[in-house]
């Protein structure tokens, strides 16, 4: 399996990285580390190697970069090369109360990988491969280090060729552990599902090294709770993912392909909802508002693009459907969901934007139909009103027949763009924090969600205790009971840690 390149965007001068947010740095004691070298797990101290487990894809770590720092660095990373090597690095560290964090591709945006209180990283690309396909029943298992394009490879070789269907943005720098810790969604989701529908089972190494396999004997059973939904969506708190079942499907046969024009976003948004109401489960189905419309496809309109892949007549059912549910709208050149298949993962923009003093970053939310026109024009107004915000846009994508995802970009500049770089970077800061505070105060408001499928990592934390309510006790004592010395992913998901208190915000 193949190691994609790193991201430029973040790379770090050579040496010893420095550090931007502040707290416990907890050292590897040498008795461990002789301990893991005799065993034959890989272990390094190199000043690279740390700075690449260092971050994420996180934007502040993007303008931290720009300036020669990291949010943290760890002590160590250590790269196991079996989930019987990452038992036994967990349940030394647990032993001694040495963090860990673990950490795939480092392309999560939220800081989720980021190891706050330094420790061990634990790199789990090691951990890959597709290890076997059921044809017939249509499940996969696979390792949890295999990188999504690694992944349509594999699978495409085989027979007549199957596809997992998860198409997320990072696809090329992310991996199947991360698409499940961040619990995570693709972009063709609406036919093929989120992450969550797709896991069948799981191995799991615990804090103190005891594996344990969820699930994944039967499409369904009713023995008790779905343990594998404990760690999706988990973010390493609860445990280490080493191994994956999943769903998978034939490889599509026919595609459809369609773009329409709305008056309006809430126009719009009453197409998407009509069309998931009749059942119809198109891959695409993403809308953009005035603005994002004009900056991605030149259009004065809000644009609705529409694709759908799979057995012809499924796809032409679902198109039927959509040109009924958009028959009031005004249809489009088909060729601008071309263009955004050749633009849909490029990010080499957002580098040079902090880099130039602009802080950028998209927020992804989820609601049910009856709030998201309104949340859509609150979230967007209270953004545009916030001093120094350059734009402030949204589009929806992920539709389910009781709502969909939101997703709003905002971009801001300190008005008086002063030289001195500390106060520049100062200003940065409190802009993001300011922007996220401001998109997920009305976003709790109305029930919502605050993250659809970037998860919570760092920058989420602090608001997840108040989306989840009464609720987030449970969580408190979930981690309480299988990781009780906090050594996995502290600092995360809101979560105590005995090392500290989060560094940030």
């Amino acid at each position: 399996m193949s190691e994609p390149a790193r991201p430029t965007e973040l790379t770090v001068p050579a040496g010893q990285p420095s550090e931007r947010l502040g707290g416990t740095r907890v050292p590897v004691p040498p008795a461990l580390l002789e301990r893991w070298q005799a065993a034959g797990i890989a272990v390094s101290a190199d000043p690279g190697e740390r700075a690449w487990a260092g971050r994420d894809w996180w934007p502040l770590s993007i303008g931290w970069a720009a300036r020669g720092a990291l949010p943290a660095v760890p002590a160590v990373v250590v790269a196991p090369r079996s989930t019987a090597e990452v038992s036994a690095v967990l349940a030394a560290c647990n032993e001694a109360g040495v963090p860990v964090t673990p950490v795939g591709g480092g392309s999560g945006v939220c800081g989720g990988s980021v190891p706050v209180f330094g420790g061990v990283s634990l790199d789990l690309r090691a951990l890959a491969g597709l290890h076997d396909l059921d044809e017939v029943s249509l499940v996969a298992d696979v390792g949890a280090g295999t990188f999504g394009g690694d992944l349509d490879v594999a699978l495409s070789a085989v027979g007549p060729g199957y596809t997992v269907g998860h198409r997320p943005q990072s696809v090329a720098i992310s991996t199947v552990g991360g698409w499940i810790a961040c619990r995570g969604a693709g972009q063709y989701s609406t036919r093929y599902g989120k992450i969550e529908d797709l896991v069948v089972g799981l191995e799991v190494v615990l804090a103190d090294g005891t594996v344990v396999r969820t699930d994944g004997r039967a499409p369904r059973a009713a023995t008790g709770p779905g343990l594998s939904q404990l760690f999706v969506g988990s973010e390493g708190t609860l445990g280490v993912i080493t191994s994956a079942r999943l769903r998978v499907a034939p490889a599509p046969q026919a595609e459809v392909r369609r773009a329409f024009g709305f008056g309006s976003f809430a126009e719009g948004l009453h197409a998407c909802r009509q069309i998931l109401r009749r059942g119809a489960t198109p891959a695409v189905l993403r809308l953009y508002d005035r603005t994002e419309s004009m900056r991605h496809f030149d259009a004065e309109t809000c644009v609705l693009i529409v694709l759908d892949e799979g057995d012809r007549a499924i796809v032409d059912a679902s198109a039927a459907v959509c040109d009924q549910a958009c028959a009031g709208a005004t249809r489009l050149d088909d060729a601008l969901v071309a263009r955004w298949l050749e633009e849909r993962n490029d990010t080499s923009a957002l580098g040079p934007l902090w880099q130039a003093g602009i802080v950028v970053d998209t927020i992804e939310v989820a609601g049910r139909w009856s709030v998201l026109a309104t949340l859509a024009d609150q979230v967007v107004a209270a953004l545009q009103d916030l001093e120094g915000t350059l734009a402030a846009s949204v589009h929806q994508s992920h539709a389910y027949p009781d709502g969909a995802c939101l997703y709003f970009t905002v971009a801001g500049r300190r008005p008086d763009r002063s030289p001195d770089p500390e106060l520049q970077a100062s200003w940065q800061e409190a802009y993001y924090r300011a922007a996220w505070e401001t998109a997920l105060r009305p976003v709790v408001e109305h029930g919502a969600a605050i993250s659809h499928h970037h998860g919570i990592g760092l920058n989420r934390g602090r608001f997840l205790e108040a989306s989840l309510g009464s609720s987030f006790a449970v969580l408190r004592a979930l981690k309480a009971a299988v990781d009780p010395n906090g050594i996995l992913n502290p600092g995360k998901l809101g979560l105590d840690s005995p090392f500290g208190p989060p560094p940030w915000p």
